[in-house]
């Protein structure tokens, strides 16, 4: 279910504060955040995000084409591993 257009984007505040940061000053470091619900802006770009997905931080360079997307949505919380029937056709 999307957010209703008058509420605008969802970003959280202190990521917000953290991208300004790193905006104003001419060092290029790494944001750590755990806010996977946030929507990525056009601030965002060019800029190099760490989500957490519940065990480590993955690292995301954000492009263009990610305008509009959530955080989490690039950053994987499971690791498929294989269905049982493809485990017993590689045995033999």
């Amino acid at each position: 279910m999307s957010r209703s257009l008058y509420k605008g984007p969802y970003v959280d505040q202190t990521l917000a504060d953290k991208v300004a940061k790193v905006r104003s000053s001419s060092k290029r470091e790494v944001i750590k955040t755990y806010k996977r619900a946030s929507m990525i802006t056009p601030e965002f770009v060019g800029l190099t995000i760490a989500i957490h997905n519940g065990n480590k931080f993955v690292s995301l360079f954000v492009t263009e084409n990610m305008v509009g997307h959530k955080l989490g949505e690039f950053s994987p919380t499971r690791t498929f591993r294989a269905h049982s029937g493809q485990r017993k056709a590689e045995k033999p």
